[in-house]
């Protein structure tokens, strides 16, 4: 019987050891998500703008402390606790958090800020809904109620003043928008403004039907905001760049025009699906290319009361 007499050099061995290691090495750092981070900008004066993965933070950093307009998902607490000790030192806790609305990406750190000493304030529907079961249809899920220690403490129904940092800050509700508890907040001596999701920059909206959301109320937020603002107003959308006025009149008319068109095609017996195959032209085309695509636009308005 033969026998082989082949033989593996060591040197050979070695060098296929180090190849599987370093395939090794390199799939465990892909499959290693990277550490989550904010981006922080000076707005104007003692304001800053912070973005991570969710919605738009606006920090009001002064004498009277650190106030924060929504903070992100709960995941990405310390990043933004790492970015407010950059800009304030080793006591960055805030005094006050103002909720934009009820969503995950925008209250997510309520209930770490509270253990710190931090008042959440929000509109009396926010409470409700973080404090309640929450069906998310679009996104086939259930957001189960929020912990005690998350929920805002001080709550209003149509606005709410704070005196902060030398500045005068109105939270002012707009109904059955995005959601039935979105507020806009105006620093009005530093001619600022965050909208929270009643603006989404050059994309179309999110409507959260469930949550008590319309178009219409879509329409009359950017109408109202718009009546308040001007052209040198920096408006911070809930998500996405920086905007000014006329950035949100292209926005409410985009609102308008598009709403009008589906449903007078609604009104002559056209279907939601012959509306989407059409589609609605080529002047809203890049509309779509955001989170809320055309076809679901189209069905917001829809399904719109």
């Amino acid at each position: 019987m033969l026998q082989s007499s082949l033989r593996i050099a060591p040197a050979a061995v070695a060098a296929a050891l180090l190849a599987a290691c370093a395939l090794a090495t390199s799939a465990a750092a892909q499959n290693q998500e990277a550490s989550p981070t904010v981006t922080t900008s000076a707005l104007t004066g003692n304001l800053h703008l912070l973005q991570g993965r969710g919605g738009n933070v606006v920090a009001s950093v002064g004498e009277d402390g650190v106030l924060i307009i929504d903070d992100d998902y709960e995941e990405m607490v310390p990043a933004y606790e790492a970015a407010l000790t950059d800009l304030v030192g080793a006591d960055a806790n805030p005094r006050f958090v103002i909720n934009t609305h009820w969503h995950l990406d925008h209250v997510g750190g309520n209930l770490f800020w509270a253990d710190r000493g931090a008042v959440v304030v929000a509109h009396t529907n926010v409470r409700e809904r973080m404090s309640t079961r929450q069906e998310m249809k679009i996104f086939d899920s259930v957001v189960e109620p929020s912990p005690a220690g998350a929920l805002p403490v001080i709550t209003y129904g149509d606005s709410l003043a704070l005196h902060f940092n030398g500045d005068d800050i109105e939270v002012q509700h707009h109904a059955s928008a995005h959601t039935d508890g979105d507020s806009a907040v105006y620093f009005t001596n530093e001619n600022v403004v965050h909208m929270g999701d009643l603006f989404f920059k050059d994309g179309f909206p999110f409507v959260d039907l469930g949550s008590g959301g319309s178009v219409a109320g879509y329409v009359a937020a950017a109408d109202a905001v718009l009546a308040r603002v001007d052209d040198s107003t920096v408006i911070v959308p809930g998500h996405g760049s920086l905007a000014d006025k006329a950035d949100l009149q292209r926005y409410r008319d985009m609102l308008a025009t598009t709403s009008a068109a589906v449903q007078a095609r609604l009104a002559a017996g056209e279907s939601v699906d012959s509306i989407v195959e059409a589609g609605l032209g080529e002047e809203w085309e890049s509309w779509g290319a955001g989170f809320i695509n055309e076809a679901k636009w189209i069905g917001f308005i829809a399904n719109s009361p």
